[in-house]
């Protein structure tokens, strides 16, 4: 498919005009990011399992009603997905004590929680993502009552199907983290799910020995990344079981 206008370069993604009004190319890197992109390197094949893992994600979430943004795959890096306003917020699940939580809190990683936990962070790298209140949200204007109401809801939905989709085939979430747009029906808005869900935005330990299958394998130099996440998409049937992954050293990059 012939590259469109660039509309905007993250991390992880970058995201081109779509092939009709309303619409975007979102193509998925072999970047790697880690502690506000301190730490960086190119994990071959780390793309394609993210866009085949998303789409997976994206389309059994539709399937029990929950809007997204994907529209379809359209080839092994890039997926058509409608073109959203996104709220500058990541909303954060936890079902676990870890990460920023554990250290914050004192707490020791893996610990259960009472019940999941919704976080809201302000999208923002150069102040590292800060934690914000429901007060700082409504008071500057990033999202209404209503809309935290309707994105904790819509959290939650998400929290309880992929919990059960991971539990079956052995795997435990700890957290993942999400963003959600606003797309208009007339004068109305109505909030949808969108970025992405993969194991760059989850935390995904082995239920029987804890083994991390998410990009904390990266941040804790625990093995190779794209051997972790094709695991998860052979467990999921997102590949089939006689694919391995070949290790090569990361490329780091300055």
């Amino acid at each position: 498919m012939a590259r469109r206008k660039l509309v905007y370069e993250g991390k992880a993604k970058i995201l081109y005009e779509g092939t009709e009004p309303g619409t975007l190319i979102q193509y998925f890197k072999d970047d790697a990011t880690a502690f506000n992109a301190e730490k960086k390197a190119v994990i071959e094949g780390k793309g394609v399992l993210n866009n085949r893992l998303s789409e997976y994600f994206m389309v059994g979430l539709q399937a029990i009603g929950v809007p997204t943004h994907f529209i379809k795959r359209i080839n092994m890096r890039e997926q058509l997905i409608r073109q959203v306003e996104i709220i500058p917020l990541e909303v954060i699940v936890r079902n676990y004590a870890a990460g920023t939580m554990a250290k914050r809190l004192g707490m020791e990683e893996g610990t259960a929680l009472p019940r999941p936990i919704v976080e809201f962070s302000y999208k923002d790298d150069s102040l590292g993502d800060p934690l914000v209140p429901e007060e700082y949200i409504a008071a500057f204007g990033w999202a209404t009552q209503q809309e935290m109401d309707d994105i904790v809801s819509l959290a939650l939905r998400v929290n309880d199907f992929m919990s059960g989709v991971m539990y079956g085939v052995g795997i435990k979430l700890i957290d993942f983290k999400i963003e959600v747009g606003r797309v208009w029906d007339n004068e109305y808005p109505r909030l949808i799910l969108a970025d992405e869900i993969s194991p760059d935005s989850c935390r995904l330990w082995d239920i029987e020995t804890g083994r991390k299958l998410d990009k904390d394998v990266f941040r804790r130099d625990l093995g190779d990344l794209a051997d972790a996440y094709t695991e998860v998409a052979k467990r999921l049937g997102v590949l089939p079981t006689n694919v391995t992954h070949n290790p090569t050293k990361p490329t780091l990059i300055n």
